[in-house]
């Protein structure tokens, strides 16, 4: 299959112009000029994108595919009181509806241009939705408990459901990880205990970290409203919890979950140096959640320390429950313009550079990018293409620039994983986008009610 388009964007290396992507067997086997590659291959299918941009799949390095059905219930309210909204109407739903709120996720992340997801599940509900899709991604089984006598039971449930995850998805394409959710959620043995487990292997481990104000409060000094009323709300307020002393990352470090070798630490907001220089440290990776810590109020992630300190960093969209949208290209959008704001000419971060930490820096992140994130010979062929053509597009000078300030979800005209043809001319070619219309109405009845 010969993929043309205006512009080619390996990410890895200058892009080119009317060019193209040969694809055979699931890998890219060229990349190159129109001509050349029509000359050398004049019997393969093509498709020709026109005046748009052929690049790597996005890789969204934090979502709840089943959070989806949420999508405006619990609007405009800071961090904690929009958890506890949201952990209130949670048991609203059965499984069903949280199934079918999954399949919405992933038509989303289809549609957006996104490849690669990193999904954080402690129900399993995504599972069929991610691999009916034909995505690639990282699954992690959420565990948490601040009862220290539940923590062996919780483990083991979470170890049974990592064995059975694994048997219903397609291991080439998904791997399942496990994700112990938070400081304000878990006792510090649980941390222990996974790190344990984990050991010296490369099973993805993830965790939310230093996301919001009332979390670094509630570790270091012991009183906030996350450790009052979220603590009460969720049965653990009999819990005794003393003040740390010390900010999140550091009262994480000192269980050791920090030292595994395959971290995905999503948020860290509230950071400073000191913290940067454990993550650092331990080679930790960052999911760089812009818009979410923006709408919830919990500020704005040291982006420019990051890139700094050389940490592996990539962008994830979080869920349509706290970010409204599955787009990818409004969040680097957003993502490049606060940077730009706060850092000024010292700190400014071009298209490009967004572009790259959207799909390769997404792919080191997940240590996924000896397989994908650029478009390279050998690799697999996770490919999208955007249409540039629009009228608030053109002309088009730096395809970068035009598409970090001008493209949106709309303008994907194609989403490929693996060779497969995942969506293309407005049709989904995996799932049923239609089906779930009804299903979703259902949930958010439910919901609003």
């Amino acid at each position: 299959m010969l993929l043309l388009a205006r512009y080619v964007l390996p990410v890895s290396s200058a892009h080119i112009e009317d060019g193209g992507v040969l694809v055979r067997d699931g890998a890219i086997v060229r990349v190159g000029s129109r001509s050349d590659l029509l000359a050398d291959y004049p019997d393969d299918e093509v498709h020709d994108y026109g005046l748009a941009a052929l690049m790597p799949g996005f890789i969204d390095l934090h979502t709840h595919f089943e959070y989806s059905g949420f999508r405006g219930v619990v609007d405009d309210l800071p961090y904690t009181q929009w958890k506890l909204q949201v952990l209130a109407k949670e048991a609203l739903l059965d499984e069903q509806d949280w199934r079918d709120s999954s399949v919405l996720g992933a038509v989303e992340t289809i549609r957006s241009g996104i490849t690669t997801f990193a999904d954080i599940s402690d129900s399993g509900a995504s599972i069929d939705a991610a691999a009916r899709s034909g995505l690639r991604g990282v699954l992690y089984r959420e565990v948490s408990t601040m009862d220290k006598h539940r923590v062996d039971a919780e483990m083991a449930h979470a170890v049974e459901d990592i064995a059975s995850w694994r048997t219903r998805v397609d291991e080439s394409l998904i791997t399942i990880g496990i994700a112990p959710h938070s400081p304000y959620s878990c006792h510090p043995t649980l941390f222990k205990v996974v790190s344990e487990h984990v050991g010296g292997t490369d099973m993805p481990v993830a965790i939310h970290l230093a996301g919001s104000k009332d979390e670094y409060d509630f570790v270091k000094y012991g009183s906030s409203m996350l450790g009052q009323e979220f603590r009460d709300q969720a049965g653990w307020g009999d819990m005794l919890w003393m003040p740390t002393g010390v900010s999140p990352v550091q009262y994480v470090y000192q269980w050791g979950l920090l030292e595994v070798p395959n971290v995905l630490a999503v948020h860290c907001v509230h950071v400073d140096e000191a913290d940067i220089e454990v993550l650092t440290r331990n080679d930790v990776s960052i999911a760089h959640c812009p818009r979410c810590n923006l709408k919830l109020g919990m500020g704005i992630a040291p982006l420019h320390s990051f890139v700094v300190k050389g940490l592996r960093v990539g962008i994830g969209t979080d869920s349509p429950a706290s970010n409204s949208t599955i787009d990818f290209f409004d969040e680097m959008r957003v993502g490049l313009l606060t940077q730009r704001g706060i850092g000024g000419e010292t700190a400014y971060y071009t298209g490009q550079r967004f572009v790259r930490m959207a799909t390769l820096g997404g792919a080191q992140a997940l240590k996924l990018d000896h397989l994908v994130g650029t478009l390279e010979v050998g690799k697999r062929a996770d490919i999208i293409a955007v249409d540039l053509s629009q009228n608030h597009q053109v002309p088009t000078q730096d395809p970068y620039g035009a598409l970090v300030h001008t493209a949106n979800q709309e303008d994907v005209l194609m989403t490929m994983v693996d060779g497969k043809i995942l969506f293309e001319d407005g049709r989904f070619l995996t799932m049923d986008a239609d089906e779930m219309a009804d299903a979703l109405e259902r949930v958010r009845v439910k919901l609003r009610d």
